[in-house]
């Protein structure tokens, strides 16, 4: 049976905390920041914790990180 193989972008983009639950960066803050309002900028900095369904989605996609 082969290995399954992890996704490259999951990989770069999420991580996992020491009790199993996904952490992520929020969305917006690659480029564009002239747009976008100082509120926004300001609440989108730090890392997030993954609600359940997008957990089961990301843990899918790296089935060896756990």
């Amino acid at each position: 049976m082969p290995k399954m193989k992890t996704k490259s972008a999951a990989k770069k983009r999420f991580s996992f905390t020491a009790t199993g639950k996904v952490k992520a960066g929020p969305a917006g803050k690659r480029h564009g920041m002239i747009k976008r309002s100082t509120k926004f900028i300001r609440d989108v900095t730090g890392t997030m914790i993954l609600c359940d369904s997008d957990e089961k989605i990301v843990k899918k996609y790296m089935p060896y990180n756990r």
